[in-house]
């Protein structure tokens, strides 16, 4: 079943405001707007749909579910969208995602990564990828204890064809502001103890529809929305 479909969810409308919420959220944090990327997060949507955002200069976008995402990936080849795996990456995935993708932003452990970058063909630049961190300890929730990071971040770090840029987290749902703060505040403290260690990260992968405001407030350099831009996930 379909919940959208194509011409119901005025893409260009959607993605200016949340541009626009993009812009005000960074103002207001004494942030530049263009420090901070939006990643449009378009699993389950169709290629058109795809092309309709790329139409309006949006280039990033998210992929979870990694067929889906390869068909897209080919039909829009032409247009040169830089594409970014957020999905949970398992052993029979690396292949295809360290040739198909500019960045991988759920890694959580060793053998993911040393796959990646022995699997990223020769001649591309290194894969970015990102740390996933289960910042609220919730036991269904993937990615690794903030105790574990540095020492993947070491491991990470010395790999030849992908490069360590920062952390993602995914927080538990928060309606006030506030609340919503507290596990960014804490994913970009844990970011500010690895570079005080000698890491050079630049990246924090957080923030989604409904809580990029407090995200940014607490340095979001990458926004994941989906909803806000595509409507309703297909199924």
């Amino acid at each position: 079943m379909t919940t959208t479909q194509p011409g119901d969810h005025n893409i260009a409308t959607a993605l200016a405001r949340v541009r626009e919420r993009i812009d005000a959220a960074a103002r207001a944090a004494d942030r530049d707007p263009a420090h901070v990327t939006l990643v449009a997060v378009s699993k389950t949507k169709p290629a058109a749909r795809v092309a309709e955002a790329l139409d309006t200069g949006q280039r990033d976008f998210g992929e979870n579910y990694l067929q889906d995402a390869l068909a897209k990936i080919e039909t829009l080849a032409a247009r040169d969208p830089l594409w970014h795996f957020i999905g949970d990456i398992q052993s029979n995935k690396t292949r295809d995602i360290a040739s198909g993708f500019a960045w991988a932003h759920a890694v959580d452990r060793f053998k993911i990564a040393r796959r990646l970058s022995d699997q990223r063909p020769d001649g591309m630049a290194p894969l970015n990828v990102c740390i996933q961190v289960n910042i609220d300890g919730e036991a269904s929730k993937s990615g690794l204890a903030p105790d574990d990071v540095p020492e993947l971040a070491e491991q990470i770090a010395a790999l030849e064809h992908v490069r360590l840029r920062g952390l993602m987290a995914i927080p538990a749902p928060a309606d006030d502001f506030e609340t919503q703060r507290r596990p960014f505040a804490a994913l970009r403290a844990l970011m500010d103890q690895l570079n005080a260690d000698g890491h050079t990260l630049d990246t924090l992968s957080m923030g989604m529809s409904a809580d990029l405001e407090a995200a940014i407030a607490e340095g979001a350099t990458h926004v994941r929305v989906g909803t806000a831009i595509f409507g309703a996930r297909d199924t």
